[in-house]
C-alpha cells in the first residue's frame, strides 16, 4: 500500500503500527520519526513559523478572513505518489490541510485513493484513531498491542500519583494566551493533577490573563502548539503583560515540548503525561524544564 499522511499525528501512527516502509509522502511538519524525513512533503504554508506567535496568530486570522488555505497541497506532488490512501483530519484547519480540499484532490486522481479523516478530542478518540488508521492499512493486531501498552503505562502513571491533586492551567499559545483543551485534561488527570482551566474533548479557548490568573493555579505548564521546548522558553520571555508576569511570578511554571509530546493526537501523548507528572512532583526529564526568568 501507498500511504500519504497530510498531518504529523498520522505519520506517527502509521509510524508506530510498523508500516512506516510504505509511508511515501507526508506534510512539511512531519519530524517524527526522524528516519522519515527523508519521504516526500506534500503541504506547504504560507506563513512563517520561526515568527513570533502573535504573527503567525494575526496571519492564520488573516489567511482565513480572505479565503485562503493556512495549509496547502501540491496536487502535482501527490498525482506522482498516487497513493492508495490519504490520511488527513477534521480537527482543526490551523494544524492541517482543511478535509473538504482533501476529499476534492482526491477525487480528481485516477484512480481516486481513499481517504481517511481522523477526527480524536480525547484519549479514547486517540485510541478510535489508531484503530481506524490500522483497519485501513491491514495491521488491526499491531494496534490493539499498541493500544494496550500506552494504556497500561497510563494506569502506571496513575498509580505513581501522589495524595494531593495541584491545580493546574495549562497553556497552548502565548499570544493570545490559549488554555489547552482536547486531550491534555486527561493527561493532567492521569498525571494527578487537576486542569483547571479546560475540560477534557473541548476545544482550546483564548483566556485573558487576568482570568487565568484568577482560577488560582497551583502550577503553570506551557506546552505550546507545534512548538519546540526551546522555541517555547523564547516565546515566553517575550511577555510583557502584568497579570501574565505575576501569574508567572507566583507559581512554579514548567515549559514543556508542546510539538512532541501534547499538540499531536497520536502515541506521544502518553509520554507528554509523563512529563507533566514529573512537573508535578518538581523533576526533570527530557523535554521539560522548570522556567527561571
Amino acid at each position: 500500500m501507498r500511504i500519504v499522511t497530510l498531518l504529523p499525528a498520522a505519520t506517527e501512527i502509521v509510524a508506530a503500527l510498523g508500516a512506516d516502509a510504505e509511508l511515501v509522502g507526508t506534510s512539511h511538519e512531519c519530524d517524527w520519526p526522524v528516519q522519515l524525513a527523508d519521504r516526500p512533503r506534500v503541504t506547504t504554508t504560507p506563513i512563517d513559523p520561526d515568527a513570533p506567535g502573535a504573527t503567525i496568530d494575526a496571519e492564520v486570522r488573516r489567511l482565513k478572513a480572505a479565503g485562503r488555505p493556512v495549509i496547502a497541497v501540491d496536487g502535482h506532488q501527490l498525482r506522482q505518489l498516487a497513493p492508495d490512501l490519504i490520511i488527513t483530519q477534521g480537527l482543526c484547519d490551523v494544524c492541517a490541510v482543511i478535509d473538504g480540499e482533501v476529499h476534492r484532490l482526491a477525487a480528481a486522481l485516477d484512480p481516486p485513493p481513499r481517504v481517511l479523516s481522523l477526527s480524536a478530542t480525547d484519549l479514547d478518540g486517540i485510541w478510535q484513531d489508531i484503530r481506524a488508521v490500522a483497519a485501513a492499512i491491514g495491521r488491526e493486531a499491531a494496534a490493539e498491542t499498541l493500544i494496550t501498552a500506552q494504556q497500561a503505562r497510563l494506569v502506571a502513571l496513575a498509580e505513581r500519583r501522589t495524595a494531593t491533586q495541584p491545580r493546574v492551567v495549562c497553556i497552548e499559545w502565548l499570544d493570545p494566551p490559549y488554555l489547552a483543551g482536547h486531550w491534555v485534561p486527561e493527561l493532567v488527570s492521569a498525571a494527578g493533577g487537576a486542569d483547571v482551566g479546560a475540560r477534557a474533548g473541548s476545544h482550546s479557548v483564548v483566556r485573558p490573563w487576568q482570568a487565568i490568573r484568577a482560577l488560582a493555579p497551583d502550577l503553570i505548564l506551557v506546552l505550546l502548539c507545534g512548538m519546540s521546548l526551546e522555541r517555547a522558553r523564547r516565546e515566553l520571555a517575550t511577555v510583557t503583560d502584568a497579570d501574565a508576569r505575576a501569574l508567572l511570578a507566583e507559581h512554579p511554571t514548567w515549559l514543556l515540548d508542546g510539538n512532541a509530546y501534547t499538540s499531536r493526537p497520536g502515541p506521544r501523548v502518553v509520554d507528554g503525561a509523563e512529563r507533566i507528572q514529573a512537573a508535578l512532583q518538581d523533576r526533570q526529564m527530557a523535554g521539560l524544564q522548570r522556567w527561571k526568568p
